[in-house]
């Protein structure tokens, strides 16, 4: 226990003592163990909050978008760093979380930013449909003025559309946590071909930083959830690689082609 002579630290997370292990102020293996979900927890821990039904089912939703999305840079990245350091699981997946940027799993947190700051300007939040497309199509038309993209507008694969995008709109809503962060990000889907004269799709991992806004996850660790969602993909990736390995295939092929052309001097 601190003392007068000592400086003190605060957290209100975790503890323990010598018969007990303390989380959110909840005796760990008396009231947790088998009575809350990983994802339930997760929300509570980073929010200190206990999530409502609606909102621990979209924020688990969320987990499982993003959890993988096959031969990524991040999941080749952790698998040839396994074959580098076989003895560093945690390296391998530090690899791989470490390429969580802007062009893969950052989209999450750049479009949280986009439209929380979007609405912020608001002086009011619009109440129809159609006051939503007005202030997306604004938004649309400034971003291309100012020559940048729209965080989560477009896919470089899912041209016709982000499979993941309708279910977790669906979800909002049937739980009721469909909020003006996920009713900007559907009007710009709506409004966008007439200022770009293109459609691009709503990007999943783009809905996924909409929800985590919409039920109050802080902007600052929005890509901290998206990194949560891929340790476990590159826990499935590294076990996969550890009995089908393509690690050195990939490191071959690569060496085996190299065009090398020194500079001249």
């Amino acid at each position: 226990m601190p003392d007068d002579q000592h400086p003190t630290y605060r957290s209100g997370l975790g503890a323990s003592d010598a018969d007990h292990i303390w989380l959110l102020g909840h005796d760990l293996g008396e009231k947790l163990l088998g009575k809350v979900t990983f994802g339930e927890l997760a929300y509570w821990m980073t929010t200190k909050r206990r999530p409502t039904e609606g909102q621990r089912v979209l924020f688990e939703a969320v987990l499982v978008a993003l959890a993988d999305h096959g031969f990524t840079p991040t999941a080749i990245a952790a698998r040839v760093t396994l074959l580098s350091a076989p003895d560093s699981l945690q390296g391998a997946i530090a690899a791989g979380l470490l390429g969580g940027g802007s062009r893969f799993l950052g989209v999450t947190e750049d479009a949280a930013e986009f439209l929380a700051a979007a609405l912020a300007d608001l002086d009011e939040h619009p109440t129809t449909p159609d006051g939503w497309d007005e202030v997306a199509s604004r938004l649309v038309a400034d971003a291309k003025e100012a020559g940048r993209f729209v965080p989560g507008l477009g896919h470089p694969v899912h041209k016709n559309g982000d499979p993941r995008t309708p279910v977790l709109f669906g979800l909002a809503r049937e739980h009721d946590v469909f909020g003006p962060h996920l009713a900007l990000f559907e009007a710009i889907g709506r409004a966008h071909p007439d200022v770009l004269g293109r459609t691009l799709p709503l990007n999943g991992a783009g809905v996924c930083g909409a929800v985590l806004a919409d039920i109050d996850i802080p902007l600052g660790v929005t890509r901290g959830v998206a990194l949560l969602a891929r340790c476990a993909g590159l826990l499935g990736q590294l076990s996969e690689e550890l009995v089908d390995p393509i690690g050195m295939d990939i490191y071959t092929n690569i060496d085996r082609h190299t065009d090398y052309q020194p500079p001249d001097h």
